[in-house]
């Protein structure tokens, strides 16, 4: 729109999907309104600010709507704090600016994240992000903060000390070795399998978890499945099945990457769940078909698939034939302590990216959220 800016366009997005999540629209404005700062100011007729990975097209802010049962869906904001101007120290900077302005009452504890935040500091920041924020908006209850920290932030090849050390300051340094032996193949690590974000809620609550993301290259529907078994309890074949089925039946996926998350509470010594995320824009033509096999997916673990349609028209009025990767990724979760689905929407507030045809394997790449990283 003529004159309209980050801030605007993202606005009206967020309002429509707090409807959807039956939550008030005040404070999550407001905290999207801090968190973006002086960029949200900036015309959309504006180059983004910062290429952030957040999503395709540089918007620094991703939604996504996470279906749990027995409870209204939840709604969340991944973002990326810019510095003005942007560079990889001052959005460190900023992000860290974000968490310090939350009043006490917020219900904040950055204990955990006091813990290990050293690990993940450097003056010379490699990767593609230094720390994203999650925003999460549950029905009737104050937000809730979680951070994802780079594991590669000093270089690929030093991420996985630096998470057996982040696990181990946290009191669960026991588990490491045996989720590498699940979920990475042999002599994969730092190469087809690695260590992308580790995440850190902000409260003291017995439910505050820790997650490990690990995000598999050139991966089948067996790797991810063998990457759950780290989890007892968890049906590894469901994994496999729900990638199957959002992938359109493929069992391979050589384009965008699969990634998988391990969850630990602070009442465990091991993970008591995994997630997997699926980029299904990347193994689609459309957002028309990425639709069509959504919500069957969210019929069959029980949700509404009206949900989704609601939540799509919050956040564009365009036909979804005529472009791809507002439905970004969809996870499956499993275990506690709120397995589900959660649907991945993208802002587009920079650009809408074609439909395609064919060569729906053609492109390498990795999650932008996950796929928190809301990711979740």
């Amino acid at each position: 729109m003529t004159g309209s800016s980050l801030f605007d366009h993202l606005a009206r997005q967020l309002t429509g999907l707090c409807e959807v999540a039956q939550t008030r629209s005040d404070e999550p404005l407001h905290l999207l309104g801090d968190l973006l700062g002086p960029t949200g100011a900036r015309p959309l007729s504006a180059a983004p600010a910062w290429p952030s990975n957040v999503a395709d097209d540089h918007t620094p802010v991703e939604f996504s709507i996470a279906c749990n049962a027995g409870e209204p869906p939840t709604l969340r904001i991944l973002g990326e704090a810019l510095g003005s101007p942007p560079d990889a120290m001052s959005n460190q900077t900023a992000a860290h600016r974000f968490l310090s302005a939350r009043p006490s009452r917020s219900g904040i504890s950055l204990s955990r994240l006091a813990a290990v935040q050293g690990l993940f500091a450097t003056d010379r920041p490699l990767g593609d992000y230094t720390l994203w924020h999650s925003l999460v908006f549950r029905s009737g209850r104050r937000p809730e903060f979680k951070v994802y920290l780079n594991p590669e932030v000093r270089g690929i090849q030093r991420a996985p000390d630096l998470v057996a050390e982040a696990l181990r300051r946290l009191g669960l340094g026991a588990a490491y070795g045996s989720i590498l032996d699940h979920a990475v193949r042999p002599g994969e690590l730092g190469r087809r399998d690695r260590l992308t974000f580790f995440a850190v809620d902000l409260h003291d609550g017995p439910h505050a978890r820790v997650k490990v993301y690990l995000t598999h290259h050139d991966a089948s529907t067996t790797d991810v499945a063998r990457a759950a078994g780290a989890v007892d309890g968890i049906d590894a074949e469901d994994i496999a099945s729900f990638c199957t089925a959002a992938g359109g039946g493929r069992r391979h996926f050589g384009g965008l990457p699969l990634v998988g998350s391990y969850t630990f509470t602070s009442e465990t010594k091991k993970p008591v769940g995994y997630s997997v995320y699926v980029p299904i824009r990347g193994y689609v033509n459309d957002d028309q078909e990425a639709r069509e096999r959504v919500a069957p997916l969210l019929a069959r673990y029980g949700f509404d698939s009206a949900l989704l349609d609601r939540a799509i028209a919050a956040v564009t009025d365009r036909p979804l034939r005529d472009g791809v990767g507002l439905i970004a990724h969809v996870s499956l979760r499993l275990g506690p302590p709120r397995p589900g689905v959660t649907v991945y929407l993208s802002a587009e507030a920079y650009q809408v990216s074609p439909p395609r045809e064919g060569q729906l394997d053609a492109t390498p790449g990795r999650m932008n959220a996950a796929a928190d990283p809301a990711a979740v």
